[in-house]
């Protein structure tokens, strides 16, 4: 044990164990072996944080919106210096093809941090006026204070950026923890900000569930913000209410994928087997649930399977690779418990089943025949798992996409402009993409309705998400 890495918390500007030095064993994905311990934070380090981030506000509120910019310009232009740092800590985190994370991570992660930035400076409300007479009103965009958020394991580096950074921009302050498999990275990005940013205003404590329900708990935020499953936002949502702190949640996914009779189904295949299996199908709006017009269905399965059986799998730095291993090992037990428990009349077309006998990684895998009520339709799967399912017209396919409990993200794939159109309106998700899936801009918004949650990253939606309004009147 003393061979590996030991991570530490990060509070008040300062490296720190947990107070009572209890850790956890950090294992990587593509070996299943230990290879750091983290932190278990306690009460005492979650008040220690706490605290500081309070103390840090009293300051850090009061700074002006170009100052705020200007700290966050230094830190998108500390993290791209740093990138191979990062690099490295995030694949020893998740497993993922080095040369992926380089060009798929870092670039938007700062360009992101810049849209923050700028954002600081762009806070718009209604104009000063008399709205009574002999009365002035006009409105006030605050910071909501402390704010304690929970990022998860398949985007380590980007949630948390997706969750400092408006908060910060808005001149809030963070408590961040990272997820218990995934900690390492969050922990180097610690030691980039701490450079640039005022001790106190960000804060990573690591831990577990139970270090993230002290924080939701706690007295001192004000607001909590957590990525992860619909049972943890459920819970977040429920330790939140009791003393009514604002919440935001981004929780799970189950987009469907509509194809219709007359797509290009090259391009559709191509488009949505990237997008169903790139990090091994762990992301909320991965392309997992394809459906698919009956003129079209076998033809397309066929393709898509084939497409599924040319798609590699493997370690970091493998070539060819489109993605890694499941994070951790009850995530590969609970994909492959979804193909294990196929009704009769599932047929797989490709894959399902893990790969190697060391570390996490499951094969590319399609599954046809499928009918609404299944489970691995209902129920996310967050594996390399593409489902097919058949349709037979318009209003069958709407009621078919609209069927789960899940709403974050969808697509749909047609040559008419008008069925696109109309298709976006009754689908019942965040986001409806056209002929694509999956690519996200700094300036729209991400955040599904239902059980995916409530409240917006990324934009103007999401920065707004950390102010408070308050409205303020004078005689005259």
């Amino acid at each position: 044990m003393s061979d590996l890495r030991a991570l530490r918390n990060y509070i008040n500007g300062e490296f720190v164990d947990a107070a009572d030095g209890r850790t956890l064993e950090v294992v990587d994905p593509t070996t299943g072996e230990v290879y750091a311990t983290s932190p278990l934070s306690g009460e005492a380090d979650v008040d220690a944080a706490m605290a500081a981030a309070a103390e840090a506000f009293t300051t850090w509120r009061d700074t002006t919106p170009s100052a705020r910019q200007r700290a966050l310009l230094k830190v998108a232009d500390a993290i791209e210096a740093r990138a191979e740092e990062l690099i490295d800590a995030e694949c020893r985190n998740t497993g993922k093809p080095r040369e992926l994370t380089r060009s798929e991570e870092i670039p938007p992660m700062v360009d992101q941090i810049r849209f923050f930035a700028g954002a600081a400076r762009m806070l718009e409300g209604k104009s000063a006026g008399e709205y009574m007479e002999g009365l002035t009103s006009y409105v006030r965009r605050e910071p909501v204070g402390v704010c304690a958020q929970v990022a998860p394991w398949n985007y380590p580096m980007m949630m948390a950026v997706w969750k400092f950074a408006p908060a910060i921009a808005a001149g809030n302050t963070v408590v961040l923890k990272p997820s218990d498999t995934t900690p390492a990275s969050t922990v180097l990005l610690a030691e980039i900000m701490g450079e640039i940013l005022p001790k106190g205003v960000f804060n990573v404590i690591c831990g577990d569930r139970e270090t993230g329900r002290m924080m939701v708990e706690h007295r001192t935020p004000a607001m909590a913000s957590i990525t992860g499953s619909v049972r943890a936002g459920m819970q977040v949502a429920g330790s939140a209410a009791k003393d009514l702190k604002r919440v935001h949640l981004e929780l799970g996914g189950k987009a469907p994928v509509v194809v219709f009779e007359d797509a290009d189904i090259p391009a559709a295949v191509e488009g949505i087997s990237v997008a169903g299996f790139f990090n091994a199908g762990q992301d909320c709006t991965a392309a997992t649930r394809v459906l698919v017009h009956a003129d079209i269905h076998d033809e397309f399965v066929a393709a898509l399977a084939k497409a599924a059986a040319e798609t590699k799998t493997g370690g970091v730095d493998e070539e060819d690779v489109l993605y890694g291993p499941l994070n951790n090992a009850n995530q590969l037990k609970q994909v492959s418990g979804f193909i294990e428990r196929l009704p009769e009349h599932a047929k797989v077309e490709a894959g399902g089943k893990q790969v190697g006998d060391r570390g996490y990684f499951f094969a590319p895998t399609v599954v046809s025949g499928l009918r609404q009520d299944d489970e691995i339709i209902q129920n996310e799967v967050f594996g390399p798992v593409i489902t097919v399912q058949k349709f037979t017209d318009e209003a069958q396919a709407v009621a078919y996409a609209n069927g789960v409990d899940y709403a974050l993200a969808s697509s749909v794939w047609t040559k008419d402009h008008a069925r696109a159109m109309r298709m976006s309106k009754v689908l019942d998700f965040g986001c409806v993409w056209i002929n694509t899936h999956i690519p996200l801009a700094a300036e729209m918004p991400h955040g599904g309705f239902k059980k995916s949650g409530y409240g917006k990253d990324l934009s103007a939606y999401g920065f707004e998400d950390y102010t408070r309004v308050k409205h303020v009147m004078t005689a005259i």
